[in-house]
């Protein structure tokens, strides 16, 4: 497969391989190149590491009726949001969550077990729930779009973990209790 490149005489000439582009050339095009990568990998065919996985914690919030669950600080009604999963939420603590925030003791992690969900729309229309749940061995993430039970992210894609990192044991949408 031969690839044309027009070069700077506008002559167009086959490039058979990317060692004749020149040094400069290859330096002008890798900033886009990473672009695309990381716009594919985030919009594009995600990162679903555990798509059984996922696809199992989907049937057991919607078993445990997560939209009974009580409600996250802040987020007692629907909320405008700038995160990325979507620009109106919901989000839901279960149990473990409710009692951790309730116990008012000092965290410096949430506890095995805490299941956090957001559901997102977009003037009104449902879009997406994004799932986090504390495992022994760190957060587990999934997310998934238009009511489908298959996740387009799930287990610890990058793009989740470079957003959470921020927030209190990766939680950014509350803090910890404070301590009374």
């Amino acid at each position: 497969m031969a690839i044309e490149v027009r070069t700077r005489t506008m002559r167009t000439t086959p490039l058979r391989s990317p060692l004749q582009l020149s040094q400069r050339s290859r330096v002008s095009i890798a900033p886009a190149l990473l672009l695309s990568g990381a716009l594919l990998g985030i919009f594009g065919c995600g990162d679903s590491q555990d798509p059984a996985g996922a696809t199992e914690l989907y049937q057991k919030i919607q078993a445990d009726d997560y939209r009974s669950w009580q409600r996250a600080p802040g987020y007692e009604t629907r909320r405008k949001s700038d995160a990325p999963h979507s620009d109106n939420v919901d989000i839901y603590v279960n149990d473990v969550v409710a009692q951790a925030l309730a116990s008012g003791e000092s965290l410096s992690a949430w506890p095995e077990g805490s299941v956090i969900v957001k559901d997102g729309s977009d003037g009104g229309k449902f879009e997406v729930v994004a799932v986090m749940e504390k495992r022994s061995d760190g957060w587990y993430w999934a997310e998934y779009f238009d009511g489908k039970s298959e996740a387009k992210f799930s287990g610890r894609p990058d793009v989740c973990l470079d957003c959470h990192k921020r927030g209190s044991d990766f939680v950014q949408s509350f803090s910890f209790p404070t301590p009374q």
